[in-house]
């Protein structure tokens, strides 16, 4: 599932993405604000080094680090418009910023850095389950001690399965993505329904666990739309 095949939309047309996420049909306005505020309580401002994860065109993440600034951030995504984008969203971080064109799960197998911060917005959620299984393995392996893994993703409730999710999420986008011309609506329906195997937070919980990284916390929620802290410790309530 981490062939380009499998984000063809959004590979082909970047626009459409970035369309929904200007109308805020996936509460990127309330994560980021949150993403900016949980990134300000690192001790380690202006020296913590970030791996972002199907980066896009870093549109809402790039002002958090503005303000939370790394000393490295490195983003990889499929997408070549959306990483020439992001290059000028990016422009003004004072660290080293490197953008790469590639498949997010053989990044963060292949990576020999160590990361104090792995961040990755609506991705995983594309992975089989092993699939995902590997992606929290090697993310406990690059994972500095004190490290953060900050996943945002749409979360299945416990014990639902992916056509209930299914129906409920395009139900979702029908009825409130308003603003979408009908055909790229569809299209965007068409994307979620082939390819989009999100899990329930307690199978997210436990693979986490596996990979060494103990403690799990819910940062935000807005209906499916989750933001989760992973780390090996537990830390204080963000």
């Amino acid at each position: 599932m981490t062939s380009p095949e499998t984000t063809a939309i959004f590979t082909r047309s970047w626009s459409l993405y970035d369309l929904l996420t200007e109308y805020n049909y996936m509460f990127h306005r309330e994560i980021y604000r949150k993403i900016e505020d949980i990134l300000k309580l690192r001790g380690d401002q202006g020296h913590y080094r970030l791996l972002d994860l199907g980066c896009g065109n870093a549109r809402y993440l790039a002002p958090c680090l503005k303000q939370a600034v790394p000393v490295i951030y490195e983003g990889v995504d499929l997408s070549e418009a959306a990483l020439a984008e992001a290059s000028g969203y990016l422009a003004e971080l004072p660290g080293q910023v490197f953008l790469t064109r590639g498949d997010l799960l053989e990044a963060i197998e292949s990576t020999e850095k160590t990361w104090d911060v792995i961040f990755t917005g609506f991705a995983i959620h594309h992975l089989a389950p092993d699939e995902k299984a590997r992606f929290f393995h090697a993310a406990g392996r690059c994972l500095a001690e004190n490290g953060w893994l900050i996943l945002v993703d749409v979360v299945r409730e416990e014990n639902q399965d992916r056509k209930s999710y299914l129906d409920g999420y395009l139900k979702f986008m029908r009825e409130t993505w308003t603003k979408v011309p009908k055909d790229q609506l569809e299209e965007a329906c068409a994307h979620v329904h082939d390819h989009d195997y999100p899990e329930c937070l307690s199978t997210l919980r436990e693979m986490a666990s596996e990979a060494g990284l103990h403690s799990t916390q819910l940062i935000s929620r807005y209906a499916q739309h989750h933001t989760l802290l992973f780390s090996r410790s537990t830390l204080e309530k963000i």
